[in-house]
């Protein structure tokens, strides 16, 4: 399993009081595609989900990680962990494991809190960010180019909804190890949203 790699494209944007996550769904070994329909944006509770590249089984353990915090915080204190807290709680754990096993990852943590909506970015070495907009993955060159071209801080939901999507289709037509279709994600005070765009439509 360690050698299904989500070298992929996603990206994630804040505007208003929403976060947009927005990924591929094409996982790859080596070469090979491995699998044509992968979720790679992966809820942690109601109000908070994770964008994955890299090795899926270490994204996985990482993911079951944050949950079991997630539902360990809110049995305990009745209410949401921080998305900061979570955020600090992964790079943490990155770094911790880095000189022995480093798990060989790029994430996107977004959620809607107490403080609002959040992004924020982790590497391999527990780098951690909080930003604006961002993409990981091999196509995130590209994506990251028509984000930085195009995002306003007053855009409208459905504005950002429609540039997450592009800097991912725009990833798609030139990095091979992206493709398939995009899936987006919206949060905001009201809870999360799950959309799936079949290429063929997301290119018309």
């Amino acid at each position: 399993m360690n050698s299904v790699e989500s070298k992929t494209t996603t990206v994630g944007l804040v505007v208003g009081d929403t976060v947009i996550l927005a990924a591929d769904k094409r996982a790859t070994a080596g070469t090979a595609v491995y699998h044509k329909a992968v979720k790679k944006i992966l809820k942690i509770n109601d109000y908070s989900a994770m964008t994955i590249s890299g090795l899926v089984a270490d994204a996985q353990f990482l993911v079951e990680n944050a949950r079991a915090l997630s539902r360990r915080y809110e049995l305990q204190l009745k209410k949401p962990i921080e998305i900061k807290s979570l955020a600090n709680y992964l790079s943490l754990l990155l770094s911790i494991y880095l000189r022995a096993y480093p798990f060989l990852v790029q994430l996107l943590l977004g959620g809607y809190d107490s403080s609002g909506p959040s992004l924020y970015y982790l590497d391999l070495y527990g780098t951690l960010t909080r930003e604006k907009y961002m993409s990981t993955g091999s196509g995130s060159p590209i994506a990251l180019g028509v984000l930085e071209s195009s995002y306003r801080d007053n855009m409208d939901l459905e504005e950002a909804k429609k540039l997450a999507v592009k800097a991912v289709i725009s990833a798609l037509s030139r990095d091979g190890f992206s493709g398939e279709g995009v899936d987006v994600v919206v949060i905001n005070k009201d809870g999360m949203r799950e959309e799936s765009i079949q290429l063929r439509k997301a290119l018309s």
